[in-house]
């Protein structure tokens, strides 16, 4: 077993200061990153096994389906690199069938990446695993001197792109092309446009954990920035833009209110929001032409019931 650890930890006036612009700001924002403590980590793993939130599953059956051509179209690769590994069950497929000597898995949430990524690495007893728990938005050229030479392919499943404005994942998917290098490659996941019920369902779960996602940011800045957020007074809503091409998750305000952070005091109207995440959805043609003006040319797809995974390398 070969496993190596190295914390990357997010300064809390990074935290902070992201919060206190957003909630200065109109409308009222926090990066979705934020999401992701402990107990946000636990919630998003919940909601992936909700019945309405199909992207998940349906994501895995394509991979474990269309494998085979999958891994023939990327060819030998020496390091799969995961930005937003989270517990590292999705990568698992391609290690069975690409067989790299290196993994390196990239992750805001430190220490659940780090159990994760030393789990996987005693399954894989010939893989030199390395976890970095970074912000990788931020901090993604910091990952450059743990990569191992060779070709390289980063993987980015999930349809964590569409969390990004069509400018910001651009710039994203520049900066995953200089990571991959010359010869590297990327394989990524994004959700399709599709029924807007159908979208509209799987973020209102009837069990309602999607709406305890939503509600644990405000719990988290209660504990981590001593802030006096009432969530009661809050509520989820989540709704599909087909005119963007998204959903918009919010918090609603259900009353007039003030609420103080770090000693600053931020008043919410009845009806206003606070903006969490939102989660562009795609025509394959319009990802591709996305891909393309980031400087990576297509060389394969794959669609299953409303999921796309597409294959890329440099041009």
């Amino acid at each position: 077993m070969s496993f190596t650890f190295k914390d990357f930890p997010a300064d809390r006036d990074d935290l902070r200061a992201d919060v206190l612009n957003g909630l200065a700001s109109s409308p009222k924002s926090i990066p979705p990153k934020y999401f992701y403590d402990e107990a946000g980590c636990r919630l998003f793993e919940a909601i992936c096994a909700q019945p309405e939130y199909a992207l998940t599953r349906t994501e895995r059956a394509l991979m474990a389906s269309r494998l085979p051509d999958i891994a023939a179209a990327i060819g030998p690769v020496d390091c799969i690199v995961e930005p937003g590994a989270g517990d590292c069950a999705k990568v698992r497929l391609l290690l069975d069938a690409l067989h790299p000597a290196h993994l390196v898995v990239l992750d805001i949430a430190g220490d659940p990446l780090a159990t994760a990524a030393e789990a996987l690495s005693r399954d894989y007893a010939g893989l030199a695993v390395t976890a970095l728990g970074m912000d990788f938005v931020h901090d993604l050229e910091a990952a450059a001197p743990h990569l191992p030479a060779g070709r390289r392919l980063v993987y980015y499943p999930g349809s964590s792109i569409g969390n990004f404005p069509p400018d910001a994942a651009t710039a994203l998917l520049t900066r995953f092309r200089q990571l991959a290098g010359a010869e590297g490659q990327l394989l990524i996941g994004f959700d399709l446009k599709k029924d807007p019920q159908r979208l509209h369902r799987a973020y209102n779960d009837a069990a309602g954990i999607t709406a305890a996602f939503n509600l644990n940011l405000l719990e988290r800045l209660n504990r981590e920035l001593g802030a006096d957020f009432d969530p009661s007074r809050f509520s989820h809503y989540a709704f599909y833009n087909p005119v963007a091409g998204r959903i918009e998750m919010h918090l609603v305000s259900l009353a007039g209110q003030d609420v103080s952070v770090t000693g600053r005091r931020f008043h919410f109207a009845l009806g206003e929001t606070l903006h969490t995440e939102h989660s562009y959805k795609f025509r394959r043609d319009e990802f591709s032409a996305l891909a393309n003006s980031a400087g990576w040319q297509l060389a394969g797809e794959w669609e299953h019931d409303g999921f796309a995974v597409q294959l890329y390398g440099s041009r």
